[in-house]
C-alpha cells in the first residue's frame, strides 16, 4: 500500500488560498499602501501578485508571476498613481497552474468603463455560467472562476446600467466561496458569498483619510489602519468620494466560515470574527494535550503554525518547550527551482533539526494537519536521523477525510491519507511512535469565542455549505479502496 500511496499526485499539504486588498483613499499612495497589504498577506499565497488602480478616469493593472516584492518596485509602484487600488495575492485553486493570465485582478470592460476584480475563494458552477457568457459573446482569456465572476459582472452591468446591480446579480448567480475587491475608475467594492465561507475585513484610516478592506487584519495593521468590522455575509460595501454606504444584496445562509483559516491559512497576528487567530491556537494545543496526553521530554512545533498550538501544549501538560526545528523561510517561495538531487532532500529544503537539542530525547511534534503523509513520514524519519529518541506526533485538526472545493487544493478522496487508512495504519506509514489528532469537539471548543454561530467543516465531516455538482461530487468522493473495488466490479461485469 505504501508503495501506491508515494506515487499519487497528491498536494504535501494544505495550500494557501489567496488574498485580497483593497483601499480608496484620495490623496494618498494607494499602490504603495495596497503592495504593503498585499507584503502582509503574502502567506495566503506566493504564485502571482497584482495590483489594480482607478485614477477617476481609468484603470490600470500591473501584475506578474512572483511574491509581492519580485513584481513591484519603486518604478512599477510610481506609474500605478490614482486614489482607488485592489491587489491580490495567488495561490492556484481554479484554473490551473500559475500563469500570467491566470494572476489577478482581472480587468474587464464594461462598455468604455474598466473593472478590475481580485477574488479569494473557488466557485462550483462557473461552467454554466461561462457556457452563458461565451453564447453571449463574452470573451474569455483564462480558465478561472474570478474571470467569470468578473465576466458575468460585466454582463449583467450593461443591461442594468448600474455596476451595484451588476454585483448583485453575480453574487445571486454564482455558487461557491468568494471574497471579492472589485476597482472601477473612482469606486471600491467589497463583497462576500451568502455562507461567509473566506473572511474579509473593512478598516478606517487615521484622520479619515479613507478605508481599506483585507483578507485578515494583518493587512489593516500594516497601513495603519483601525479595524472597524468584518464585510457581512452577502453585504456588498461601496466606497468613494460620497462615503460608504452597504447593502445586503443577497440574502445571508447558514453562516460556514472556514475553521481551517483557525488552524492554518490566517497570520497568528490576525482577528479573524473577532477571534485571536494566535489564541485559538494555544486552546487547539491546550486542549489536544488534555485529549491524546504522552509521556515525554519536550514539545516541538513544527514551523511556523504549529508554534503556538505547541506553546499551548507544552503549558497544559507542563512538559518544557522547546525550539527545536528551524525553517528556512525563503527556499520553496522563490521560483528558482532546485536541481533533482535537492528535490530528493524534500523537507531539509523547508525545515532542518537541531540535533543538539532533541538527540535522546522523547518529542511530541505538535503540526498543523495531515493531508497526504509524506511531510509527517519525512519529518519523523528527519528526527530520528537528528537522534531523537521517540517522536509522538499531535495534530491540531481533526483527520482531513474529504475534499474542500472552496479555496483549497484537495479535490478527491484518493488524495487524503486519512480517508484512506486507519489511524493505526497511518501511524505506521508515518514512522511515528503515536499519533492523534484533536476531535471536532475539541477544535470547536478552540474557537468557541468566536461571535458567529456556524464554520464550514466539510473537509472533516463532508457536509459541505454549498451543493458540490454531481459530476464533481462522482469524481471527486471515492476513497482509493472504493475506486479499486469499483474497478474490480467492472472487470467482473
Amino acid at each position: 500500500m505504501s508503495d501506491v500511496w508515494e506515487g499519487m499526485g497528491a498536494p504535501e499539504c494544505l495550500e494557501e488560498e489567496c488574498g485580497v486588498f483593497g483601499v480608496f483613499a484620495p490623496g494618498e499612495d494607494v499602490a504603495r499602501m495596497t503592495c504593503f497589504g498585499l507584503q502582509a498577506l503574502q502567506h495566503r499565497g506566493q504564485e502571482s501578485a497584482g495590483i489594480a488602480v482607478g485614477d477617476g478616469e481609468t484603470v490600470v493593472v500591473a501584475k506578474d508571476l512572483g511574491l509581492v516584492t519580485q513584481v513591484f518596485d519603486e518604478a512599477a509602484l510610481a506609474a500605478l498613481p490614482g486614489e482607488v487600488a485592489v491587489g491580490h495575492v495567488r495561490y492556484s485553486t481554479s484554473g490551473g497552474s500559475a500563469s500570467w493570465e491566470a494572476a489577478q485582478p482581472h480587468i474587464s470592460a464594461i462598455d468604455d468603463v474598466l473593472i478590475a476584480l481580485a477574488h479569494n475563494g473557488t466557485l462550483v458552477n462557473t461552467n454554466a455560467i461561462r457556457a452563458q457568457l461565451v453564447g453571449e459573446g463574452v470573451p474569455f482569456r483564462s480558465a478561472t472562476d474570478s474571470e467569470v465572476a468578473a465576466k458575468a459582472i460585466g454582463y449583467a452591468t450593461r443591461q442594468t446600467h448600474h455596476l451595484r446591480e451588476g454585483i448583485r446579480y453575480a453574487m445571486e448567480t454564482l455558487e461557491g466561496a468568494y471574497a471579492m475587491v472589485l476597482a472601477s475608475p473612482d469606486s471600491l467594492y467589497a463583497f462576500r458569498d451568502p455562507h461567509g465561507i473566506r473572511p474579509l475585513c473593512l478598516g478606517e484610516l487615521p484622520d479619515g483619510r479613507g478605508w481599506v478592506v483585507s483578507s485578515e487584519t494583518c493587512g489593516l495593521d500594516i497601513v495603519g489602519a483601525r479595524y472597524a468590522r468584518d464585510v457581512a455575509p452577502g453585504e456588498v460595501v461601496r466606497i468613494n468620494a460620497d462615503g460608504i454606504t452597504s447593502e445586503q444584496a443577497v440574502p445571508a445562509r447558514e453562516p460556514a466560515a472556514c475553521i481551517f483559516e483557525y488552524v492554518y491559512f490566517a497570520r497568528p497576528d490576525s482577528i479573524i470574527d473577532g477571534q485571536s487567530v494566535y489564541q485559538a491556537r494555544r486552546s487547539m494545543g491546550r486542549i489536544l494535550a488534555r485529549e491524546a496526553p504522552v509521556e515525554a521530554d519536550l514539545v516541538l512545533g513544527v514551523p511556523d503554525s504549529g508554534v503556538p498550538a505547541a506553546l499551548g501544549y507544552a503549558t497544559e501538560s507542563g512538559i518544557a518547550f522547546t525550539d527545536g526545528i528551524v525553517k528556512n523561510r525563503y527556499v520553496g517561495r522563490t521560483f528558482i527551482q532546485p536541481t533533482q538531487e535537492m528535490r530528493q532532500l524534500g523537507i531539509r529544503l523547508k525545515l532542518n533539526p537541531l540535533p543538539e537539542v532533541i538527540a535522546g530525547r522523547r518529542l511530541v511534534v505538535i503540526d498543523d494537519s495531515i493531508v497526504r503523509g509524506n511531510t509527517s513520514r519525512k519529518l519523523v524519519s528527519m528526527l530520528r536521523d537528528a537522534g531523537a529518541a521517540e517522536v509522538h506526533l499531535r495534530i491540531v485538526s481533526p483527520e482531513v477525510t474529504w475534499p474542500c472545493f472552496y479555496g483549497i487544493d484537495t479535490d478527491t478522496r484518493d488524495q487524503l491519507i486519512a480517508a484512506n487508512m486507519t489511524l493505526d495504519e497511518m501511524n505506521a506509514w508515518i514512522g511515528s511512535d503515536s499519533l492523534a489528532f484533536i476531535s471536532l469537539e475539541g477544535l470547536r471548543e478552540a474557537v468557541a469565542d468566536v461571535r458567529h454561530p456556524g464554520f464550514c467543516e466539510a473537509c472533516f465531516t463532508g457536509d459541505y455549505p454549498v451543493a458540490i455538482p454531481a459530476a464533481v461530487a462522482k469524481r471527486s468522493f471515492l476513497t482509493r479502496r472504493e475506486q479499486e473495488a469499483g474497478a474490480a466490479e467492472a472487470r467482473r461485469g
